[in-house]
């Protein structure tokens, strides 16, 4: 199929992508030059895991092209997705859809031929009857309006749109419908993947309440922390009892500082706000519950690092290991380790941030904080190594803690995300203090 993606950010390069994979011919609209640029290059214009390979394979033959110009795309392409940001309003209550009605408003008039567009972007419930009014009264007959919600982990956007585990369709027509199947046809070919094919609002309300509930678990791995950290339980051992309940499962059941991101604090937020709007006050109760189980883990993490330092952080040598808000991408929004550096910062500690691959988008942000163009550079010194960020260099890698012993002043090291291999780190003679659970220290 001839296939444009509207909106080339986090949501939008990497869809664009995998439509050039899977075989559809794909032009990109993006009206920011700079990361079009970036794009035209065979580059992404941000570091998501597996992106920069699709685009070096698809930019050059010509099949993944990226333009800003929506007359050439509306008349060229049989299927429009509508990918940009609703980022969440000023006020924190909703998504500001302007960019989703604009995109829509702005293709509409030029579609002077039977097509369909597919929404991708994540919306407050209601906005796809809104913009069902705009196509019906703008466009050509014989343009179907689809929502297609997306259901994407950052760092792993390319793989889950390869590799998805359901497809949902919103739609209301018959040729609607095979569109959906026909651009999808290599995935559902391949089988064992659900295509769900649904009315526009249950759609949208699937997508909230799919958020929703993910950061519920998320939430609630990290209540039972602060009861482990009362009771002197170990949260990962309790975690894990309760994952092997094939009701519950182990996935997103780790405790941390908390969810982060482009999608799971405004889509709760925007969900939360909806909810109570509509007069589900009790739905939006246990969101709001949600929410500030979420925001006080930073709380106890930060009195995690004092505890491990004895004392108070001001004047505190501490290396930030991670400012991205996950492992495989460079997404920086909502970051926790990067608002947990900031904390420690703003307390007078001498923090020093080193990550990987956001350290440029961290900088972008906070220009005002510390950064290590390297791991040794950033441990240099320190009395307390802060793992932030769960990336597998940090995280999984044996030859770390031995190699951190060498230069740091102090062999403690607060791991906020639960992630590392303590026994590695206690063999090489360091304190492991993490939330929710006792802290280690290395036998004499």
């Amino acid at each position: 199929m001839r296939v444009s993606v509207i909106g080339c950010g986090h949501l939008g390069a990497p869809h664009a992508a995998a439509m050039a994979e899977l075989g559809h011919e794909v032009i990109g609209v993006e009206l920011n030059p700079d990361t079009r640029r970036i794009l035209e290059s065979g580059r992404g214009p941000f570091y998501e895991e597996g992106l920069d390979d699709l685009l070096a394979k698809h930019v050059p033959t010509g099949r993944l092209r990226f333009t800003d110009d929506l007359a050439e795309v509306a008349e060229w392409a049989d299927l429009h997705f509508i990918a940009v940001g609703t980022p969440l309003r000023e006020d924190g209550r909703g998504y500001d859809v302007d960019q989703v009605v604009g995109a829509v408003g702005s293709l509409a008039p030029l579609l002077r031929r039977p097509c369909t567009i597919i929404g991708k972007s994540t919306v407050t419930v209601g906005t796809v009857a809104r913009l069902q009014e705009i196509v019906t009264s703008e466009a050509a007959g014989g343009v179907d309006l689809v929502w297609n919600p997306e259901f994407l982990r950052e760092g792993h956007a390319v793989e889950d749109t390869l590799f998805p585990d359901r497809i949902v369709a919103g739609l209301t027509s018959n040729e609607a419908r095979k569109a959906v199947e026909e651009v999808y046809a290599p995935i559902l070919a391949r089988g064992g993947v659900e295509l769900i094919v649904t009315d526009p609002q249950t759609a949208e309300v699937l997508k909230s309440a799919a958020n929703a509930f993910l950061s519920t678990k998320i939430s609630f791995i990290n209540a039972m922390a602060e009861v482990c950290e009362i009771s002197g339980a170990d949260v990962n051992t309790v975690a894990y009892g309760i994952g092997i309940d094939k009701r519950i499962g182990h996935a997103g059941m780790r405790p941390g500082i908390g969810y982060g991101g482009g999608c799971l604090p405004k889509d709760v937020a925007a969900f939360t706000h909806r909810v109570g709007e509509m007069g589900a006050v009790h739905a939006a109760g246990l969101l709001q519950a949600v929410e500030a189980v979420n925001d006080s883990r930073m709380d106890a993490a930060e009195s995690l690092v004092e505890q491990a330092l004895g004392g108070p952080v001001a004047g505190a040598a501490i290396a930030v290991l991670g400012a991205s808000f996950k492992a495989g991408t460079s997404d920086v929004r909502n970051s926790p380790a990067l608002r947990l550096a900031g904390r420690l910062h703003a307390a007078g500690a001498r923090a020093v941030i080193y990550d990987p691959e956001s350290n440029d988008a961290a900088r972008r942000l906070r220009p005002d904080y510390t950064y290590a163009d390297d791991a040794t550079s950033a441990l240099d010194g320190a009395e307390v190594v802060v793992l932030a960020t769960e990336w597998p260099a940090f995280s999984k890698n044996a030859k770390l803690p031995a190699a951190a012993a060498d230069v740091v002043r102090r062999r403690v090291l607060v791991d906020v995300r639960n992630a590392v291999d303590s026994d590695a780190w206690l063999a090489a003679g360091w304190e492991v203090w993490q939330l929710g659970r006792p802290v280690q220290r290395p036998r004499a």
